[in-house]
Order: C-alpha cells, then structure tokens, then sequence
C-alpha cells in the first residue's frame, strides 16, 4: 500500500515547495492565504484553512502528550485522516495508535524519523508529513516513501508444458512512461491468480529497434497486476493508468501508462505449470515477445519448449472487479 507524503512549511518558501512537489508530496500543510500561490507552482493538494482540505474539518490535527491525546485519537476512528504532532518524537505513541486505529499522519522532521514512522510495528503509519527546511530531506524522504510503500511479490518457478498457435487476435502493447531495465516487466496472465512475468522489449533484435519503454502484454481479455494488490484487464489500460512493473526478484513500483496500442495480430497460448497448478497466457506469437527466465534473463515465446523455466506470481482466491476476494473461483 502506497505511503502517503505531506511536507508541512510555515510560511511561502518557493524552492523547498518546487522541491516537495517533484519529490512526489502528495500534498502540502500550510497557513491560510497561501494556496493560490502554490497552485501557480504545480498542482498538488492544499491542507489548510482556506486550502483544498480544510485543517480541523478533512483532516484533524492531535498533539500528544498523555495518554488521553491517544484515546482522542481512537474515538476518531480514522474517519479521516489524523495528522499526529509529538512535543518530544519517539515511537512508542504511534504503535499505540497503529495497534488500534488507522489514517495516521505522523510529523518527522528528518528521513530517519520518516523511516521508523513509516515501518513501526511493521504496518506502519498511513504516512507522514515532513516539517523540515532542508531540501535534502524532503528529497530522501521522497524516495523513501517510494521504497517502503511499493509491494514485494514472491515470484516462483513455472515449468512450460506447450505453447500453441490460436489464430488473430487482439493484443495490448503497454508503452509506460519510464525507461524500463533488464529484468522489468508486467505481470500478466488468463487467470486472476496466476501471472507471467511479461519482459519488456529493451533486448536487441535485428528485427527491430529496442522499445524499453513498452511490455507486450498478451490478449485483451488478460488479467494484469495493478498497484495496491489489484488486478484490471489489458483491454482497460490507456493513457494514465498505473501499472505495477516488478522484476526478477519481485521488487515493484507503480508507473503510469502513456499509450496503450490494441492491435490485431497473430497469437499464441503459453501453457506452464507451477506443480499441479496451472499458468496460462495468450500472447503475440512474435520473436520480440519475452518471458522471463529465473535467472532474470528473457526468453521468446517462439523459442520456448517443454522443460523450460520461467517466473510466475501466483495468488489464492478470486477477484471482483479487481479486488480481491475469498471465494470459490475456479477459472480455466
């Protein structure tokens, strides 16, 4: 589950906000009158008392330092959000809280403090608002937030048992908005519990140029991996929605999408099995189509042969509507 990013400044400062925004803050808390101004610099969300979410309304503000300030808390219920200040930092307040209630916004004032706030209790708090004048902070409490809100996925080995041409078809080519590195692809599969690790098409070919930005997914009617443990099928991915690339060791981030092609093309079923568990995807039957090996390296989908290995995600239960579920699903 992603981390939520606030920087808190008490007053108009144009460089640390420019550097809060292309940090990734999700939002800024600052004092009344400011808001138009920061508008003028880029678009992210206000809190304040005249702001886009008003201080004390959308979100409430709690200072502790007894034990009462923590049931006050409580009695919220995380209806929204709280944005919890401490006169002297430490920890053990907030595991308090995390043990009881959630939308927790803890205050830091350096990466350190983010890095315990952000992991106590290995839950967490919902996130943290940084009070800090220094922009190397609120730079590395950017990436942190990026680092410790992405998931990790247990990838496993899959032994391919056929591959089989099934005529034209609709494929999905996802071009991302990010140059993606070796090992990075989507997860995608016929099932909503059962993914390939998809490569991406940053391999040399003399057929074509190198598109490291792309991932030629499969058909449209695949399941692929979203961020914030969701599925979405391939035919639904255009312009802006976010993907979860992973690579070979199962790391993941969220990226946008920028273009999403469906095209016809002649395509192919990859069958593998995972012991007596069934892998399946309909993919473009083209040598420029990767899957990917465990030792982190691509292998065609043309070249592919019964015996071979390959990376597979594998989840229990079903879905709806992306969400996931504890049914009976049996999809084949």
């Amino acid at each position: 589950m992603k981390k939520i990013f606030w920087v808190r400044f008490n007053a108009f400062e144009r460089n640390l906000i420019t550097t809060a925004l292309e940090s990734g803050a999700d939002a800024l808390v600052l004092p009344a009158g400011l808001t138009q101004k920061v508008h003028a610099l880029g678009r992210i969300t206000v809190i304040a008392p005249d702001g886009d979410r008003k201080l004390g309304v959308d979100v409430r503000e709690c200072h502790i330092t007894q034990k009462s300030d923590e049931d006050a808390v409580v009695a919220n219920a995380g209806r929204v959000p709280t944005l919890i200040t401490n006169r002297d930092w430490t920890v053990i307040p907030l595991e308090n809280l995390i043990s009881k209630t959630t939308n927790l916004i803890q205050t830091v004032t350096d990466p350190q403090q983010a890095r315990l706030a952000l992991t106590a209790m290995e839950v967490g708090a919902t996130g943290i608002c940084l009070e800090t004048e220094s922009a190397e902070a609120i730079r590395a409490v950017g990436e942190l937030i990026r680092q410790v809100g992405n998931e990790r996925l247990e990838l496993v080995r899959a032994r391919i048992e056929s591959t089989e041409p099934v005529g034209v078809a609709d494929r999905v080519c996802v071009d991302t908005t990010a140059i993606l590195q070796p090992g990075q692809g989507l997860l995608a599969g016929d099932t909503s519990g059962a993914f390939f690790l998809v490569y991406n098409e940053n391999v040399e070919s003399s057929y074509c140029d190198p598109q490291p930005f792309r991932v030629n997914a499969g058909a449209v009617h695949a399941y692929v991996r979203l961020p914030e443990n969701k599925t979405g099928y391939l035919a639904e991915v255009r312009a802006g929605s976010r993907m979860l690339i992973c690579d070979e060791k199962g790391r993941t981030f969220p990226l946008a999408v920028g273009r999403a092609k469906i095209e016809k093309r002649p395509m192919l079923i990859v069958r593998a099995r995972v012991d007596t568990r069934p892998v399946s995807l309909i993919m473009q039957n083209a040598e420029t189509i990767r899957l990917t090996q465990p030792s982190g390296e691509p292998i065609s989908v043309t070249t592919l042969r019964p015996g071979d290995e390959v990376l597979v995600y594998l989840e229990e239960g079903g879905r709806h509507f992306g969400v996931r579920i504890r049914e009976t699903v049996t999809e084949r």
